[in-house]
């Protein structure tokens, strides 16, 4: 199979496991509260990275790593998966599953808001108008279309879910500097995070075993949203003649996910979910094309999404 082929293979089964994610929160935050997930999924997704990097043969490079990158793999793993699903978990623990991911996708405010004093980048005119587009998504939902009245249906929930994409666009900024191997240097940050989350499970007293559902859901959200397809996302950019082939698939997999969120989980998907994560998209990607797109290399290098999408996650 020629290299763009097996590119936009790996990014369809990547864009077809992300889209499930949310559902899979949502399932899995019935059986355990937001603490005890993220700890059982950061085990889950440090042990799957670690097989991925022991077959590729990376392990040995570790001995490699200065305390530099050892103290830049703690940096980055507070962010993400300690403080960056911490946040989003405890947003999805409060909002129906379809607000907590559209709104999580406001990273497309953030990140190049961001980008202004943290990388030196201007933003035009009619970049900020693109930004405005997704603004006015973001505010649909957070009030469930009555935007004139404003009245958010759940404050803390919108915040949180809001809050995690500023963790996600520094962590994505953050990564831009990094050359060492992404997978390598996924599998660190995610020790490091797993490391952190447990001190915090202890600190709280929230250390459990989970019962068999709740097992079964960390354990897939810490294998298909943390783990596993990263390294296929990764694959594919790296894969592809170029990263604008593959990137904007990723695209397809909120609108995925609220179809599933409405048959799986049995949701009730609003117009305003609809509308404002339309509204939101259109703004992302005119706002891509409009730029220079200055962080286009950092998401050939392991975040969720690339230029288009600094989720993932979520998702």
């Amino acid at each position: 199979m020629e290299k763009q082929a097996r590119a936009y293979l790996l990014a369809g089964l990547t864009v077809g496991l992300w889209s499930t994610v949310a559902s899979a929160f949502k399932l899995s935050l019935r059986y355990l509260d937001p603490v005890p997930l993220l700890l059982w999924a950061a085990c889950c997704s440090s042990a799957v990275l670690f097989i991925i990097v022991l077959a590729q043969g990376k392990l040995g490079a570790m001995r490699r790593f200065t305390g530099r990158d050892w103290l830049r793999s703690a940096g980055m793993g507070l962010l993400s998966p300690c403080l960056y699903y911490l946040i989003l978990f405890e947003a999805y623990d409060r909002l129906p599953g379809q607000e907590a991911q559209v709104l999580n996708y406001s990273w497309g405010i953030v990140l190049p808001l961001l980008s202004i004093p943290l990388l030196k980048q201007k933003i035009s005119a009619a970049s900020f108008g693109a930004l405005l587009i997704s603004f006015a998504g973001v505010c649909v939902v957070a009030t469930r279309g009555e935007l004139l009245a404003f009245r958010l249906t759940d404050p803390l929930g919108v915040a949180l879910a809001v809050g995690s994409s500023l963790i996600w666009a520094l962590f994505w900024i953050a990564g831009l500097r990094d050359r060492r191997d992404p997978v390598l240097t996924l599998f660190t940050n995610f020790l490091w995070g797993t490391l952190f989350v447990f001190l915090w499970a202890l600190a709280r007293g929230e250390l459990a075993v989970p019962s068999a559902p709740g097992f079964l859901g960390g354990a897939y959200v810490g294998t298909f949203e943390m783990g596993l397809t990263f390294v296929f996302w990764m694959t594919a950019l790296s894969l592809a003649d170029s990263t604008a082939q593959v990137s904007n698939l990723i695209f397809l997999s909120p609108f995925a996910s609220l179809v599933l969120l409405r048959f799986v989980v049995g949701e009730k998907i609003y117009a305003s979910s609809i509308i404002g994560l339309a509204l939101i998209i259109v703004g992302i990607l005119l706002q891509g094309n409009l730029s220079r797109r200055p962080a286009r290399s950092g998401g050939e290098r392991g975040g969720k999404q690339d230029s288009a999408h600094a989720h993932q996650g979520a998702p």
